[in-house]
């Protein structure tokens, strides 16, 4: 993670609500995750903090679970389910992130900014690898959400968590190829400002 896109996100922990500090388990920091209508970089590292918070804290007991559990199998199911939605989320938000930063275009007029967009892009790449790594997590908690010994086993009020499982698997939902072809553009954008003449003023109004 570039120095400055992990400032900026220290810096938004550091301003968090003193009210995380009462927050104990996953389901209440998953709480606090939310979209905005228009989703500012403020926004999207905040809901980077909640959602990487809820990956680190301990489950709450079954009775406080978001979806309805019975028995010990159903709460494995859940679990598994549950951390592959946080990643899946994680990508989500490291995605508006890297576009924020992402350049779809180098047209020549853009060379005397040359350096300020190349150091964008390359916080995009780190924000497109970020969410390449929580991929691969994703993918293993989904494989283990569909065990056979869960074939049986619906979760009604996470009935959309198992949906996306089930896509994972069947390669319906794949983040990889999505991240594997904006990476790919960017580096294109790259060399295309890499290839322009140095250009030390701005231009004049």
């Amino acid at each position: 993670m570039p120095s400055l896109l992990l400032g900026m996100i220290l810096c938004l922990i550091s301003a968090a609500p003193l009210k995380a500090d009462r927050i104990r388990y996953k389901e209440q920091y998953f709480r606090l995750y939310h979209l905005h209508y228009i989703q500012y970089p403020d926004d999207t590292m905040e809901n980077i903090y909640w959602l990487e918070k809820a990956l680190q804290a301990d489950f709450a007991n079954p009775l406080y679970a978001v979806a309805l559990i019975e028995d010990e199998v159903q709460w494995e199911k859940y679990r598994y389910l549950f951390m592959m939605h946080l990643n899946l989320k994680l990508i989500e938000q490291y995605l508006f992130l890297g576009n924020k930063w992402n350049k779809r275009s180098a047209y020549f007029y853009n060379a005397p900014w040359k350096a300020q967009n190349l150091e964008s892009l390359a916080t995009a790449e780190t924000c497109f690898k970020t969410a390449l790594l929580y991929w691969q997590d994703a993918m293993t908690w989904a494989s283990k959400a569909q065990d056979r010994r869960f074939r049986f086993i619906n979760l009604e009020r996470v009935q959309y968590w198992q949906d996306e499982a089930h896509r994972i698997q069947g390669r319906d939902l794949d983040y990889e190829k999505i991240i594997r072809r904006e990476l790919l553009l960017l580096q294109k954008v790259r060399e295309r400002f890499q290839a322009m003449p140095f250009s030390p003023e701005e231009p004049t109004q």
